[in-house]
This record gives structure tokens, sequence and C-alpha cells, in this order.
């Protein structure tokens, strides 16, 4: 939550924020629901259907992220504990799709897998299929940076995993250019 209070901190009452991954409307979800007008999109639609009973004020959609097209645009995008579950070959172009998403000088606040793993599906993880990928911390900041984000922050923070123990992730806070 420390992280979404950093971003919290960057914008105006009543900002606009897409959550890209917002799975069942967590902690994290509702904080930013308080103050804000927040667009959650997950896959899955157990998820999205839980986040509309636990954040009612929020809009849900049930989309992939990486298909998603959107025509209006945000003065943040948070994405936490999701593009770790995105091909490595669709990571960069989504990053791309999110910076367009942004409004000039918008917020992007994200985690990204460090472990530089190729897609990996995992059979029964919590229940389900899972795919895994991640690049290392370096190759993250170059595609950020490609995409056109200035990144005003980026550390790799190991983080309890469930079935996966101590795993890391790098935590991104990043501004639009422009």
């Amino acid at each position: 939550m420390r992280w979404v209070e950093r971003l919290l901190a960057q914008l105006p009452e009543g900002s606009d924020i897409l959550e890209l991954g917002c799975g069942g409307g967590g902690p994290g979800t509702m904080a930013l629901a308080a103050r804000h007008r927040l667009v959650g999109v997950d896959i899955s639609g157990e998820q999205v259907a839980r986040a509309r009973e636990r954040v009612p004020d929020a809009e849900f959609i049930q989309a992939d992220a990486t298909k998603l097209e959107l025509s209006t645009t945000y003065d943040a995008v948070v994405s936490l504990f999701m593009l770790g579950h995105v091909r490595r070959d669709a990571q960069e172009p989504l990053l791309h799709k999110i910076h367009a998403w942004m409004r000039p000088g918008g917020w992007f606040l994200g985690t990204m897998g460090t472990a530089d793993a190729d897609d990996v599906v995992d059979a029964d993880w919590l229940g389900a299929p899972m795919l895994f990928a991640s690049f290392d911390a370096r190759t993250n900041r170059e595609l950020l940076e490609r995409a056109g984000f200035r990144i005003e922050d980026a550390r790799v923070v190991p983080h309890e995993e469930p079935g996966h123990g101590l795993v890391r992730f790098m935590w991104v806070l990043a501004r639009r250019h422009g």
C-alpha cells in the first residue's frame, strides 16, 4: 500500500485512474476508488464480479489488457502484479498502450517481474493454470523508457508469493513525458 499511497499523493482529488489487473477489488483498488474515478480491468469474469460487489462506485470491465482498446485517457494507470502474467513478447506493446492511455504528465504505478523467465505456464497455481513471464530489472527499465516513460522511482522488492515463496518484483513509479 505504500506505493499506492505514493501515487495517490501525486494526484488531485477526482482524478481518472485505470487499473489493469484489478482482481477482486482488494485494498489497493478500494483506496484508488475512494477519492478518484476508477475503471478497473481484469481478464477474469469472476474477479470482476467480486470487484463490482466490493467497490460499487467504480466501473469494471472484463477484458484481456493486451487486447483492450480504449478511447479515453487517464491521469494515472496502475498495474500491480499483472505484467508478470503477460507473455514477454506482449509486455512492451502493452507498455506502449498504457503510455497512450495516459494524459500528458500522467502517472504509471506498476510491478514487473525480475526473474528473466521465459513464458512458462504453471498448470496448478492456486487451483488454475497461470502464465509467468518476466525480464530482468535492467530490461524492464529499457522497456519503460522505450515506451516513453520517465522513471521517477524503480526498486526491486522481495514479495512472498503463495505457492512460490520469496519472489522479487520491480516496483515502478513513472510519468508520461509531455
